[in-house]
């Protein structure tokens, strides 16, 4: 288990760069997004050993969702703060009950409705925050919370191609290529800078795809496949806190009282809300 766990906690961290690299890119948002999956997938292909397993549709339902993850959440990371919309975008494993809830009509277990109940205070205390963050900071927030929306899509489907027999790096190279493929045109739409100025953004792109997307997604990877559930979930809860460490070092960003205490709340919704999940199955 101890390679299984150190792979987890590195994987961990790795993500946790992620918001970093987004904050110091030279081009906008979404073409951060683009290029964060662009240069992965040469990284990605080589481990495609095997058939494509999985519906056709399944796969571009999860490039989709992936593609407005990251859309989201990297404009979420320019207009609040690293700690908040990281924070926020992890509030996916509330929506994956709700969705099933809503969708498939599975009625939550009581400890699930307390998680809701939580999460809903501290995404209060977060906002509450924001407002004395920046006049962006409330829209960041709330793109903060569309970016957890279209994550737990993603988690949806990527649980729907692995229940048919999908492996987790072909998965995580065919929704890569799809993403590419749909953050591209929309990142030209958008009239965003496309190309870094200078060999440093090509440096923070390329670290993005590989470190922060390839290595770190491949390491969760590998984690789950070998720790308990209920125990890697809990571990993958360092990533915001990593974050909001790696904001307050490598970009100066303070975290208020409340910002601390709204997050703790978040972070111990989110475990009740993935142990209620872990239960349920």
């Amino acid at each position: 288990m101890r390679p299984a766990l150190v792979a987890l906690l590195f994987g961990a961290t790795c993500i946790a760069l992620s918001p970093i690299f987004v904050r110091l890119s030279e081009v906008g948002p979404t073409a951060t997004a683009f290029w964060r999956v662009a240069l992965a997938v040469p990284v990605l292909w080589p481990f495609f050993r095997t058939p494509l397993k999985g519906p056709k549709l399944l796969f571009l339902a999860a490039g989709v969702a992936f593609a407005g993850d990251l859309a989201f959440w990297h404009s979420s990371i320019q207009l609040t703060s690293v700690a908040n919309s990281t924070l926020l975008a992890n509030l996916a494993s509330i929506f994956v009950t709700l969705a099933a809830w809503l969708l498939w009509r599975e009625r939550p277990r009581p400890l699930f409705l307390l998680a809701l109940a939580l999460a809903l205070g501290g995404v209060a205390m977060l906002v509450h925050t924001s407002l004395a963050f920046s006049s962006t900071a409330l829209l960041g927030d709330a793109l903060g919370v569309v970016t957890a929306m279209f994550y737990a899509g993603y988690i949806l489907a990527v649980k729907g191609l692995r229940d048919r027999g999908a492996a987790t790096l072909q998965v995580m190279a065919v929704t890569s290529t799809l993403t590419a493929l749909i953050l591209l045109p929309v990142a030209l739409a958008s009239g965003e800078q496309m190309l870094p100025s200078s060999a440093y953004g090509w440096w923070i792109l390329t670290g993005l795809a590989l470190i922060s997307h390839a290595a770190g997604q491949g390491l969760i990877a590998y984690a789950l496949a070998h720790l308990p559930a209920p125990f890697s979930s809990v571990g993958l809860l360092l990533q915001p806190v990593v974050a909001a460490c790696f904001a307050w070092v490598l970009l100066s960003e303070p975290l208020a009282a409340l910002q601390i205490a709204g997050g703790l709340v978040v972070l111990a919704a989110i475990w009740l809300a993935r142990r209620a999940s872990s239960r349920s199955t």
